[in-house]
């Protein structure tokens, strides 16, 4: 028999926890280690218990889930966050991602979609709801226009450079995801396909010497 996936749920809503306890209680495949009613609790226990996937709320008194994302990559790097959140906006979504969340669920979710999450978060697959996705796929399709930003430029200057995003990364003290942002962006703005298509126009349009 498989050992079963060790789950935390992150939830300042005792009410809300109770009903993801009884839902998990359900199937053998999956156990609930513990719950935190914060991001700073749920940090801990996530260490403490080693748990396989954190169930986290973003909307919380003292820590909140974005926070708690980002510290959990540096404690417990093998954990990973899916969000289960009532906000699909751009400020709630993109931020929650960047900081290394796994996947995106909204609180409207069906018990075995939610399920079906859990599983899919631990064997490392990206889970969004369908609203989550439009909002980034909307990110990445909508034409920016105008200059690149100081910090775009110089992610791109470093790209030219040779560097990885782990290397730009280091260099500019951010996460790798806003690197991976970043390009994004730099490649909407110049109408590019990839690294070496982007710093190629950006020569030609003279943003790089």
């Amino acid at each position: 028999m498989s050992v079963p996936i060790r789950l935390l749920i992150v939830d300042d809503h005792p009410i809300v926890r109770d009903g993801l306890r009884a839902a998990f209680g359900a199937v053998p495949d999956i156990e609930v280690a513990g719950e935190a009613g914060d991001g700073a609790e749920g940090v801990r226990l996530a260490a403490e218990l080693a748990v396989d996937v954190v169930l986290m709320d973003l909307r919380m008194p003292g820590s909140d889930g974005v926070w708690a994302i980002r510290r959990l990559r540096e404690v417990l790097p093998s954990a990973r966050v899916l969000v289960l959140t009532t906000f699909d906006t751009d400020s709630d979504v993109l931020p929650a991602i960047e900081a290394g969340a796994t996947g995106y669920l909204l609180k409207d979710a069906p018990t075995e979609e939610l399920l079906r999450a859990v599983r899919a978060s631990h064997r490392g697959e990206t889970v969004l709801a369908p609203s989550v996705a439009g909002v980034l796929m909307g990110r990445v399709r909508e034409p920016v226009r105008g200059a690149l930003s100081p910090r775009e430029l110089q992610v791109l200057r470093l790209v030219a450079d040779g560097a990885t995003n782990r290397e730009a990364a280091a260099r500019l003290f951010i996460s790798e995801a806003s690197i991976k942002t970043h390009l994004i962006h730099v490649y909407a703005k110049l109408d590019a396909r990839d690294r070496a298509s982007a710093v190629a126009e950006a020569y030609r349009r003279g943003l790089l010497d």
